[in-house]
């Protein structure tokens, strides 16, 4: 696998400008809510539109339609009387209004309000109070409460994303937010950089490094950019997840010979041994509820997914459609695995419904490697390949909206989702 390729010459680079993360979407939902997201009264001295982002979010994630405005006068706010006909016959079923205004103490305030326009309801909302370089995540805030009144399901735009960029013989792995704005370099280096995992409170990534000519896992701090060494042992160390409590880490050696899997604590005490085959057993995955973990073995003559109790036992063989089936993520509910399957020659993503083992391939696409559930099981992050240049895409989990995210001149691979934080 290209996880465990060798490491090449050790070098190191000073960090360069870096260019965001471009979206665009591919495919949307069959059934999307319209929506009418206002301008914010006074957002302009924001210096950034708290509406135009939320509209940005709403619209990417394939489940909102919303409409274009015309200008309006005056401009609506989250205190102005709503006129439920009018927006009617504008085709909203939905509207958000608010407005922006600078406090006493030179911070702002920002408030709006969710409307049902069909019921001619007022569905509430919420005063935030934020420094200007707070702009952008109040937006995303606001655009979460939204998505999460009208579907039930917790939003995740304020969320983030870790992912790696190659542009020449440089690789960065930069964290950004959920729309690749306010991305930022965590590490760089001219060696291979692979396996970002978050942990579960979102304030430490375990990714692997060859720059001391070998994978090594490492521990990184996203406060203060100090990282330690988790697993460095003799031969190839890679494929960190982490515990769903974030005590540990499930990983693939080959200290002892053949990759197997092993349970190590972020500080690199505690070892334990988990797998105990003469197979390669790698790419370990913990279930929602810590006691299960699922991973990749070719034990039974092809790359195939498995799991097994995190205390030890019996391993049990899950995919049975296909060849080679590699890479298992399971779903923050627990009930859907991803993973990447070969069909014809092609890499594509697909899940399954662990209750009934149905399958289903969600791409139509080539390459395609390392899934990513969002926090909220809505969309999976992957990488694939489009024009010989690595790219990264989403897709809902019923394979309905779709979504793809590119740097310029750069070769986009290794995402992962960062989990939800308070």
């Amino acid at each position: 696998m290209r996880r465990l390729a060798a490491a090449l010459a050790l070098a190191v680079a000073p960090f360069l400008a870096s260019a965001q993360l471009a979206i665009e979407i591919t495919g949307a939902g069959a059934q999307r809510i319209p929506i009418a997201v206002a301008p914010f009264a006074g957002e302009a001295a924001l210096g950034v539109g708290v509406s135009a982002i939320v509209r940005a979010d709403l619209e990417r994630s394939g489940l909102f339609r919303v409409l274009q405005l015309p200008p309006l006068a005056p401009v609506p706010s989250e205190a102005s009387p709503v006129n439920y006909a009018e927006w009617r016959s504008r085709l909203a079923d939905a509207l958000v209004v608010g407005s922006a205004a600078l406090r006493a103490d030179g911070r702002y305030e920002v408030r709006f309000k969710l409307h049902d326009v069909v019921k001619g309801a007022d569905l509430s909302g919420v005063a935030y109070t934020l420094a200007r370089e707070q702009v952008r995540a109040t937006a995303h805030r606001i655009a979460d409460y939204v998505y999460e009144k009208l579907t039930g399901t917790r939003g995740v735009f304020s969320t983030r994303i870790a992912y790696v960029v190659k542009r020449a013989e440089r690789y960065e792995l930069r964290i950004a937010d959920a729309d690749g704005a306010g991305e930022e370099t965590a590490l760089a280096s001219l060696e291979p950089i692979i396996s970002p995992a978050w942990s579960p409170d979102g304030r430490r990534l375990a990714y692997v490094s060859f720059e001391n000519k070998k994978p090594v896992i490492y521990v990184h701090s996203l406060a203060d950019g100090r990282r330690q060494v988790a697993a460095n042992f003799r031969g190839s160390n890679s494929a960190p997840a982490w515990s769903p409590d974030g005590t540990r880490l499930a990983v693939a050696l080959s200290r002892d010979g053949g990759t197997q899997l092993y349970l190590i604590n972020p500080d690199g005490s505690g070892l334990r041994r988990l797998t105990h085959s003469n197979a390669v057993d790698t790419e370990p995955a913990f279930a929602p509820d810590g006691q299960t973990i699922y991973f990749t073995s070719d034990r039974g003559g092809s790359p195939q997914i498995y799991r097994m109790p995190v205390a030890g036992g019996e391993a049990q063989r899950v995919t049975f459609e296909g060849a080679y089936n590699v890479s298992p993520r399971v779903s923050p509910d627990g009930r859907q695995l991803a993973f990447v399957t070969r069909t014809n020659g092609r890499f594509q993503l697909a899940v399954m419904d662990l209750a009934t083992r149905q399958m289903q391939v969600l791409t139509d696409s080539e390459r395609d490697e390392s899934p990513s559930f969002a926090p909220n099981g809505r969309m999976i992050l992957f990488a694939t390949v489009i024009g010989g240049r690595g790219v990264l895409a989403a897709v809902s989990a019923d394979g309905r909206v779709r979504q793809r995210l590119s740097v310029a001149a750069g070769d986009v691979r290794e995402p992962a989702w960062g989990p939800f934080t308070n």
